[in-house]
């Protein structure tokens, strides 16, 4: 169940969600003449902020996808750390609802820990697609405790787009699967690169929306 309250500034409204885990908040950016909605979640370590949501927010509506950026329960409360991968996953199925009501095919996405959480519920939920924007396919310097099963499991038309140098995982370290992977040079977990890298922070960011946009319309093609 969900009660809503809108605020819209210009072209861009924010909704109040209420979740079994809290209160959540979505910030819509409405697409031009939308034909689907991008939902992102943010990842443990930060929130809508980050640089890659918001290139992506600014990006996707002038080809037609209206983006949400979610905010989970425990970040719109203000507190440090995130809660359990359980209660993750029942803060973004009490916001689902929301995120379908415009009634139009919804990609389940998210950066870090929030591609995790659409990873596990994208399916059930009945999105279209998955989008895992720098997924932590293992803690830093820990192979061995893998998440691919999470990735691999999916069912569902999923994009990867990681970093080439991510501790959490490097391109090079992801398994077969039926997913695609978008390399993005030189790229940490947070998509930045190193100041003597041959590619701009700009251009960094560039490439992020390039392959998300391009992969978004081949969904629409399918």
């Amino acid at each position: 169940m969900t009660t809503s309250e809108n605020v819209s500034t210009e072209d861009v409204s924010t909704e109040n969600v209420s979740t079994d885990a809290g209160d959540a908040r979505i910030t819509w950016h409405p697409g031009r003449k939308p034909w689907a909605v991008l939902a992102l979640g943010h990842g443990a370590g930060g929130g809508i902020e980050a640089r890659d949501l918001q290139a992506l927010a600014g990006a996707l509506p002038a080809h037609g996808v209206s983006v949400a950026l979610v905010e989970q329960p425990w970040r719109v409360a203000g507190k440090k750390v995130a809660p359990a991968p359980k209660t993750l996953d029942t803060g973004w199925r009490g916001l689902w609802p929301a995120l379908a009501a415009p009634g139009l095919p919804v990609i389940a996405g998210g950066r870090s820990a929030g591609a995790r959480v659409a990873c596990r519920t994208g399916k059930e939920l009945g999105a279209t697609a998955v989008l895992a924007l720098s997924f932590p396919l293992h803690p830093p310097g820990k192979p061995e405790k893998s998440r691919a099963d999470e990735l691999l499991s999916t069912g569902l038309p999923t994009l990867v787009v990681q970093g080439g140098s991510d501790p959490f995982g490097k391109p090079e370290e992801f398994p077969e699967g039926d997913f695609r992977l978008a390399e993005v040079p030189y790229g940490d977990h947070g998509f930045a690169v190193p100041k003597r890298a041959p590619v701009t922070p700009e251009r960094t960011l560039g490439l992020i929306v390039e392959d998300v946009t391009s992969w978004a319309a081949s969904l629409r093609e399918c």
